[in-house]
């Protein structure tokens, strides 16, 4: 990476790379995902949420409007995308300033700039800062005259809660839009246009459907990876003489071990599966292989991360009340640092979950008393339990003959709180595994006491 901060210029004509630099998209050399990306709102794919008649997204770029917005998502959902789109449709005038070797000089050059071509000729200038959690609260601080004056239209993109990593003055003069992950149907729409239009392969390559949807579960999402995946495969497949993308090239293109995974389409339901009953099981070598042939394979780290967090609560629950903490912590990792490095967390939950002692005693608590509601078992709140704030609500008797817990000894009252028609449920029956056995202990003395049944 040069020393020098890059700070890019370019009219709305011209698009922005995946790479932090702005670059001509229409030329053949120009990488795939820069051909390829969106022009129009109709062009981008997902996001159904932000391009809907009448959003503020619309209204920005339809209505002209000039206002600053804060976009959150997942990599490769179309953050620069979209920045590009208003300057393009609203004919704005394009900067670029890349967070990650930009400064405070920088970042009032470009301003001052923008606000000059303002008072000089009218133009207005849409200003994209990518990553904008890493700028610096001084850096954040030198972006508000710009956004407070209007003197650019500020674009800021961020993998991470803007809550967390954007300064409030900042937050507050911007819109925020959430960008939700792509869905596969998404990716494969991405891959399948850009196999046949002008932009991209322009028809030259077959694309099997076993080769798309191996790129596309690789790409975990990221519309641009995919597109990054697509082109190396391509240019696999002409270097071998073929004008066919099969699986084996992709593979190879994508730099990924030859792993039988997701071939028929079922084998990665079956990996998945066999990864959380090995941890369920307590074999935390078992579970160990299956993780390394996701990682291998390509799975998206979250999708993992996400699966032992429900695993901790559906299997584990209070026979160690850390486990949650442990998977939820591994799950936050994954989302910061990502792969490769996230592979050494998920290996460190994965064998704390699967060396964890294990009760279901919480999955078959809540399912019972799911089925309990559903069946219509919903009897009125006790008298006592209701809500007694407002204005004649002890005239009606609510609130009236309700025991304080901690008045009571030990801090339990002997008092009903279930309904009548569940008022001998017993829908959590805690193990004697792990730290549930002493869970078990105090519950069945709480329990007696709350039911006044204490001489049993």
């Amino acid at each position: 990476m040069d020393d020098e901060p890059q700070l890019f210029d370019t009219p709305g004509s011209r698009a922005p790379t995946s790479g932090g630099s702005l670059t001509d998209a229409s030329h053949a050399s120009a990488p795939l995902a820069v051909r390829m990306r969106p022009r129009t709102l109709e062009e981008l794919v997902g996001q159904e949420q932000l391009r809907a008649p009448g959003s503020p997204l619309r209204q920005l770029v339809e209505g002209d409007q000039s206002l600053s917005l804060l976009l959150w998502g997942p990599p490769g959902t179309g953050k620069t995308t979209i920045a590009s789109i208003i300057s393009q449709q609203t004919g704005r005038r394009f900067v670029e300033v890349s967070a990650v070797s930009a400064g405070v000089k920088e970042v009032r050059a470009a301003i001052d700039t923008a606000r000059r071509q303002l008072v000089a000729t009218g133009e207005e200038t849409v200003l994209f800062v990518d990553e904008v959690h890493r700028f610096s609260k001084a850096q954040q601080d030198a972006l508000l005259p710009g956004v407070e004056n209007r003197w650019v239209t500020l674009v800021a993109a961020t993998t991470e809660n803007p809550s967390f990593s954007v300064i409030s003055p900042l937050l507050s003069r911007s819109l925020l839009l959430r960008l939700e992950s792509l869905t596969d149907a998404d990716i494969a729409a991405v891959l399948e246009l850009a196999v046949t239009d002008e932009r991209g392969l322009d028809g030259e390559l077959v694309l099997e459907e076993e080769a798309r949807d191996h790129i596309v579960r690789l790409a975990g999402g990221d519309a641009r990876r995919s597109l990054t995946y697509l082109e190396a495969a391509a240019g696999a497949a002409r270097s071998k003489g073929s004008t066919t993308i099969d699986v084996e090239t992709a593979e190879t293109a994508a730099d990924q071990a030859a792993v039988r995974y997701d071939r028929d389409g079922d084998q990665h339901y079956d990996v998945v599966s066999a990864f959380i009953k090995s941890v369920r099981g307590s074999d935390a070598d078992a579970a160990l292989h299956y993780l390394a042939r996701m990682i291998v394979a390509g799975e998206d780290p979250r999708f993992i991360a996400r699966r032992l967090m429900i695993l901790a609560s559906e299997d584990i629950g209070l026979a160690d009340p850390t486990a949650l903490t442990t998977a939820v912590a591994a799950a936050q990792t994954v989302q910061l640092i990502g792969m490769p490095e996230a592979q050494l967390t998920l290996a460190h939950a994965t064998i704390a979950l699967a060396v964890a002692p294990k009760s279901n005693a919480v999955t078959t608590a809540i399912f019972e008393a799911i089925g309990d509601v559903r069946a219509g078992k919903i009897g009125q709140v006790p008298p006592h339990l209701r809500d007694a704030h407002y204005s004649g609500a002890k005239d009606l008797g609510h609130g009236k003959g309700y025991l304080y817990s901690h008045d009571a000894p030990f801090g339990v009252a002997e008092q009903q709180y279930a309904p009548d028609v569940v008022l001998d449920a017993a829908y959590y029956r805690p193990t004697e595994l792990g730290a549930e056995a002493a869970v078990r202990q105090r519950w069945e003395r709480v329990r007696r006491i709350i039911r006044g049944r204490t001489s049993k």
